[in-house]
């Protein structure tokens, strides 16, 4: 029987065809998907027929394992609950996205073992698993609604070129898919870029949509210190950490992201663009440091979920983050390790800047003993 094809590009109803696929995969049916990378063959990994004709059907050979797609990046310390700070940074940071990530997967408690014997052998053969959350919101959608993960396979024979329009998927598979979802070329037209990460470093396995150049920026530590209009606190206390922490990694504050290090400053009711306060500016070059080129900017949900520690100046400036962002709750401390709040020098002469960076300081050197720092070479 021919392959079934949807377009979801002229369909009246996206939700119809999403519940087409589900139930199609919650049946056993093998679906070729979009994704933001190229088309995948999935199917639930649940079901072990499935899995194990989505294998016959790619010509698989047995040490290349199935990916697993998944709902989240929360989702995935369900999976590989040892997933330390720099996969977990990378997960929160690519995806959903053109990445996939493997981890290992040793940990008795992970969900793996609750998938069929042979889905796990095609997935996790050598206790190392491939996760990834798809950029393409049909799939994001159809994880969202099945009862379990996918088994994902790029949509095309062994040794032939990867299916970018439905299409080719069609010419490959004929008649051996219960639906394919056309949704025209794929964004990027080419594979994910797949990423092992072990303990603090990562290699890529395969070189794809993401480059090693902006992989190395996405693995760096981000930490981020939040006021109310980022013309002061925060911005002092940017400055006193990367001075601290170029002491502690034995380099130039300018050579810090060369390190794999980042710090920035925001604030929950600042504005974009202007400068650090007059006295803020004054008190830090006393100690031989600058901010005459400080601009301000507000806290944003992209610099919330892409810092690994936020540390707030008061209570008020944690609970409004955590309240409009609960998920970044684990992550978002007061700076004060004793809890209390650091006062607004706002208004004040410079001595009481200076008596702000002072207690800043004091608290730096407390927090930043928290923070696992990037291995150096």
């Amino acid at each position: 029987m021919p392959s079934a094809v949807i377009d979801l590009r002229n369909t009246d109803d996206w939700r119809d065809v999403v519940h087409r696929a589900v139930q199609a995969l919650a049946e056993g049916g093998l679906v070729a998907l979009p994704t933001e990378t190229v088309y995948g063959l999935a199917a639930s990994a649940l079901n072990e027929d499935a899995v194990l004709r989505l294998i016959a059907l790619k010509d698989r050979a047995e040490s290349k394992p199935l990916t697993l797609a998944i709902k989240s990046a929360d989702e995935a310390r369900d999976y590989a609950p040892d997933m330390g700070p720099l996969a977990r940074r990378l997960a929160r940071r690519c995806w959903p996205g053109p990445v996939t990530l493997v981890v290992d997967d040793s940990h008795p408690d992970s969900l793996v073992r609750q998938l069929p014997l042979r889905v796990r052998e095609a997935i996790s053969p050598e206790q190392t698993i491939g996760l990834r959350v798809p950029g393409h919101q049909m799939v994001i959608d159809v994880l969202r609604m099945l009862a379990g993960p996918l088994a994902l396979s790029s949509a095309n024979r062994r040794g032939a070129p990867e299916a970018v329009t439905a299409k080719e998927v069609v010419a490959s598979f004929p008649d051996e898919l219960a639906l394919v979802v056309d949704d025209g070329p794929c964004r990027f037209g080419q594979p994910s870029s797949v990423v092992q990460v072990s303990g603090k470093r990562y290699n890529i396995l395969r070189e794809g949509v993401v480059p090693e150049m902006a992989l190395r920026r996405l693995s760096s530590l981000m930490v981020l210190f939040v006021c109310t209009g980022n013309t002061c606190r925060s911005p002092m206390a940017a400055a006193l950490c990367r001075e601290m922490l170029a002491g502690r990694m034995k380099c130039s504050i300018d050579e810090l992201e060369d390190r794999g290090v980042l710090v920035a400053s925001a604030g929950v009711s600042a504005m974009l663009g202007g400068g650090a306060g007059v006295e803020a500016v004054r008190c830090m070059a006393e100690v031989g440091l600058d901010l005459g080129d400080h601009e301000t900017q507000p806290l944003t949900e992209p610099l919330a979920r892409h810092a690994d520690a936020i540390y707030t100046m008061t209570r008020y400036h944690r609970e409004a983050i955590v309240a409009q962002w609960p998920s970044i709750a684990e992550r978002t401390q007061l700076l004060a390790i004793d809890g209390y709040d650091i006062a607004d020098p706002i208004g004040g002469t410079v001595e009481r800047y200076r008596q702000c960076a002072e207690k800043i300081k004091e608290e730096l050197k407390m927090r930043l003993t928290e923070l696992e720092l990037p291995e150096q070479d």
